[in-house]
């Protein structure tokens, strides 16, 4: 395989691995919500107390509380789904970025995830590292935080 088909498909691996985590983190807000929203149902039964009435609305006040994050992992999934991933030799949406040792995908914010070993981070357009580096290309320094930075790759 070549240079640039090795370069695109550890980029696709990363991708499919950004997918997988935010995929994961919408199946577990779905459970919470469902979970909740499930104790918030009263029984069948004809008659009711005031703590069966406060426990269900208390249930479906957390059931409601877990609905943003499902909203919020499912917009992050169009994003994902509808972002250009194409290889790029300059830091902008769909790009793959290594520094000092760290790897950042410019996509969406997640938590950390690793693929073949490597640690990467989902950062998202408005995140102010982002807007410190946009435009550059490997070589390229930028400062954050105080620091000069110099990006190291970019996919």
């Amino acid at each position: 395989m070549s240079e640039t088909g090795d370069l695109a498909a550890r980029k696709q691996a990363v991708v499919a691995g950004l997918m997988a985590l935010e995929a994961a983190e919408l199946e577990s807000a779905e459970a919470h919500y469902e979970a909740f929203l499930k104790e918030s149902a009263l029984g069948d039964r004809e008659e009711h107390d005031k703590d069966d009435i406060a426990t269900a609305r208390e249930n479906a006040d957390l059931a409601a509380a877990f609905d943003h994050p499902v909203m919020t992992h499912h917009a992050k999934i169009d994003v994902i789904e509808n972002m250009d991933f194409a290889l790029t030799e300059t830091v902008g949406p769909g790009a793959v970025v290594g520094f000092g040792g760290k790897h950042f995908i410019v996509a969406v914010s997640t938590a950390r995830f690793d693929v073949a070993g490597v640690t990467y981070m989902g950062i998202s357009t408005s995140s102010p590292i982002y807007k410190a580096m946009a435009g550059l290309a490997a070589g390229d320094s930028f400062s954050f935080n105080g620091r000069e930075i110099e990006i190291e790759e970019v996919l």
